[in-house]
C-alpha cells in the first residue's frame, strides 16, 4: 500500500514540469499579444511602409578641397538632429561612400520644408552693416529694405543692354538664352529700387505680371566681404513666440553665451546713438537687418522677419542642430506616399497569410493529427516571433519595412521546415518499430541536430545581411536572424 502511494506520488511530480512548461508558455503567448496589438500602434513602420521621404545627399567644400571622414560624421551628427527636431520617428541617417548622406525619414510628406531644414547650412552670423565692404550690398540694406530687392526675370522678358520694364538698378547677364526657351536656369537677376514695397511675406501678387520666370532672391554676402560678430556657435538657448502681443507673425529668441553677449553689446552700444544697422546672415543670405534702437548687453536677440510659425520653428530646428562642417546638396529626393505604402503593407500581409495557410494545410494532409499540432506550433512561434519584434520597436531599435516582412515570411517558413524535419524523423523512428514515446524522443534529437547545421548556415547569412548591407536589406537580416533564433 505504501509504495503504491510512492508511485502515484511519483508520476504527479513528473507531471508538474510539463504543466509547469505550459502555463509558462500561456503566459508568453499572452504576453507576446499584449505587446503587439494591435499592431499598427505597437510595431513602427518604415518609410516605404508608412510613407515618407528618402533623401541623398552630396557633400561638397567651397575651396573644392576633398571632404574628410571627420567633417562626414560631423555632418551625419548634425543632420541627424535636425531630423529629430522635424519630428520624423525612426528616421535614420548614414553615410554612404565618401561624401554622401543617405536620409530616411518616415511619416515626412512635407518635401520642401524638410529638405530646407536638413540641407540647409546653418551657420548664423550678426554683422555690423557699416563694416560691409560690398558697396553694392551695403547700399541695399542700408536704404531701408529689409528684404533684398533681387529678383529673377526670364530672359524673355528684357532686352539685354537696354531699357527694362522695372527700372532695375543691377542688370547681370550671366546666361544668354532668349524668348520661349527661358527658364529658371536661364534667368538673368535683377535687383529692383527700393521702392519696391510689396513684402515677399505678404502673400500679394507681385507687380509685373506680364514677367515670367521670377521669384525673390536675399542679398548674399561672402566671405571676406565683412566680419562677424557672433555666429551660431555662440547661442546657448533658441525659443520661438510672437513677435509681438496679437502679432500674426513670429520671432525667434536666442541667447548667447558670455563672449557673444559681451561683443553684441560692445556693438549695439556703439551704434544705438546712430541707429545703425545689424544684419542677421543665414548661410551668408540677409535674413533682416535691423536698425539698433537701444544697447543689448544682457545677451537676448530676436530675430524677426515677418515669419510664419513654420519658418520660425525650422530656423529654430535649423539653430538648435547646429551649422554642417560642408555644403549638402540633394542629389535624389523620394517622396513614398502613405496610401501607397499602406497599399505594400496590405499586400505583404496578404502574402503571408497565404503562405502560412499553404504551410498549415500541407502539415494537415500529409501528417494528419500531428501535423495539426505542428502547425499549431508555429502559429504560437508566430506570435511570440510578432512580440519580439513589437519589442525592439518599442526600444527604437526596429522598424518594419516590405523587406523586413519577406524576412518574418522566410523566418515563419524556416520554422516551420525545421518542424517537417522533426516529423519525417518521427515517421521514420516509427517504421524502424520504436514505440511513439521513444520515436518522438529520439526523432526530435537527431532532428535537432540536423536542422541545428542548416539553421546556422541561414543564421551567419542573416547577420552578415544585417552588419554589411544598408536600409531595408537590414531590416531583412534582422528579421531573418530572430526567426532563426
Amino acid at each position: 500500500m505504501t509504495d503504491r502511494r510512492f508511485t502515484v506520488k511519483k508520476k504527479a511530480s513528473q507531471k508538474r514540469p510539463h504543466v509547469a512548461l505550459l502555463i509558462l508558455l500561456l503566459v508568453l503567448v499572452a504576453g507576446s499579444v499584449f505587446m503587439f496589438w494591435p499592431p499598427q500602434d505597437k510595431i513602427t513602420q518604415g518609410l516605404d511602409v508608412q510613407g515618407g521621404l528618402s533623401v541623398l545627399l552630396t557633400a561638397s567644400k567651397t575651396d573644392g578641397s576633398a571632404v574628410t571622414t571627420e567633417e562626414m560624421e560631423r555632418a551625419q551628427q548634425v543632420v541627424e538632429r535636425r531630423v529629430n527636431l522635424l519630428g520624423a520617428s525612426e528616421a535614420t541617417v548614414q553615410v554612404q561612400g565618401t561624401n554622401q548622406l543617405m536620409v530616411q525619414m518616415p511619416g515626412v510628406v512635407d518635401q520642401t520644408a524638410a529638405l530646407n531644414t536638413i540641407g540647409s547650412t546653418g551657420l548664423l552670423e550678426f554683422v555690423d552693416v557699416s563694416k560691409i565692404t560690398n558697396e553694392t550690398v551695403k547700399t541695399v540694406i542700408t536704404s531701408g529694405s529689409t528684404y533684398s530687392r533681387d529678383y529673377l526675370v526670364s530672359v524673355g522678358a528684357i532686352t539685354p543692354g537696354g531699357d527694362t520694364p522695372v527700372n532695375a538698378v543691377l542688370f547681370t547677364t550671366d546666361y544668354q538664352q532668349t524668348g520661349d526657351a527661358a527658364t529658371d536656369e536661364d534667368a538673368v537677376t535683377v535687383n529692383f529700387p527700393t521702392s519696391m514695397t510689396q513684402d515677399p511675406l505678404s502673400g500679394q501678387s507681385l507687380p509685373y505680371q506680364k514677367m515670367t520666370g521670377y521669384k525673390w532672391n536675399p542679398v548674399q554676402l561672402v566671405t571676406g566681404e565683412y566680419t562677424p560678430i557672433f555666429s551660431g556657435s555662440n547661442i546657448t538657448n533658441v525659443t520661438v513666440d510672437r513677435q509681438s502681443q496679437g502679432s500674426p507673425y513670429f520671432a525667434v529668441n536666442i541667447t548667447l553665451d558670455g563672449t557673444a553677449a559681451s561683443a553684441f553689446g560692445a556693438t549695439t552700444t556703439e551704434l544705438a546713438p546712430t541707429k545703425g544697422q545689424i544684419a542677421i546672415l543665414l548661410d551668408g543670405y540677409v535674413q533682416n537687418a535691423p536698425a539698433v534702437q537701444s544697447a543689448i548687453t544682457d545677451g537676448s536677440v530676436a530675430i524677426t522677419g515677418n515669419y510664419s510659425v513654420g519658418q520660425a520653428n525650422q530656423l529654430r530646428t535649423i539653430l538648435q542642430s547646429g551649422s554642417l562642417p560642408v555644403s549638402l546638396e540633394v542629389s535624389t529626393a523620394q517622396v513614398v506616399g502613405p496610401t501607397l505604402g499602406q497599399d505594400a503593407l496590405r499586400s505583404g500581409i496578404l502574402v503571408a497569410v497565404i503562405g502560412l495557410s499553404i504551410v498549415a494545410l500541407y502539415l494537415l494532409l500529409f501528417y494528419k493529427g500531428i501535423g495539426f499540432l505542428t502547425a499549431a506550433a508555429i502559429g504560437v512561434f508566430a506570435i511570440l516571433y510578432l512580440g519580439v519584434l513589437a519589442l525592439l520597436s518599442s526600444l527604437g531599435v526596429f522598424a518594419l519595412s516590405l523587406a523586413g516582412i519577406a524576412g518574418i515570411v522566410l523566418a515563419i517558413g524556416v520554422a516551420a521546415d525545421s518542424s517537417i524535419l522533426v516529423l519525417e524523423r518521427f515517421k521514420e523512428e516509427i517504421r524502424m518499430g520504436r514505440s511513439v514515446k521513444a520515436s518522438s524522443m529520439t526523432g526530435v534529437k537527431h532532428a535537432i541536430i540536423t536542422s541545428i547545421d542548416a539553421d546556422l548556415v541561414t543564421l551567419i547569412s542573416a547577420l552578415a545581411l544585417f552588419f554589411l548591407a544598408v536600409g531595408s536589406v537590414q531590416g531583412f537580416g534582422l528579421t531573418l536572424a530572430l526567426g532563426v533564433i
